[in-house]
């Protein structure tokens, strides 16, 4: 049975499968900046669910954002996004659940928008995946 704790606050300089859990979430973030799809999906576990207030979505596979994902994004004004911080909040050997905070950022760096999730991230066949996030 996996021991869970919620970890003393943000050092995790002695687990490293919160260091390898966090650094997924932030090859995500590199990816999702550079508009990679299949570099983003790289770093899901599957099936990987999404949680939007009380509806849920659940991809089975690699591929399902829409292809003018970051059209639409840009539309809005988007230039990139910036992760303020990524918290654990409890861990265990293969999953780790995180407090993620990032924004939304104009090409001038005005703050379009400010988000704080939640996302579980698991190691599956030795790949840690984000498998969840909600928002």
């Amino acid at each position: 049975m996996n021991e869970i704790h919620a970890p003393n606050g943000s050092d995790t300089s002695g687990n490293g499968d919160t260091v390898e859990a966090r650094a997924c979430i932030e090859r995500f973030a590199t990816a999702f900046n550079a508009e990679d799809l299949p570099g983003m999906d790289a770093e899901l576990n599957f099936p990987h669910t999404l949680l939007s207030g009380s509806h849920r979505l659940e991809w089975f596979a690699p591929g399902q954002l829409p292809s003018d994902f970051f059209a639409s994004l840009r539309a809005t004004g988007w230039a990139r996004t910036q992760t303020e911080s990524i918290t654990p909040v409890l861990t265990s050997t293969d999953k780790v659940h995180f407090l993620v905070d990032y924004t939304r950022r104009t090409a001038a760096g005005e703050v379009l928008n400010r988000y704080h999730n939640l996302w579980i991230v698991t190691r599956s066949a030795g790949h840690w995946g984000i498998a969840l996030r909600s928002y």
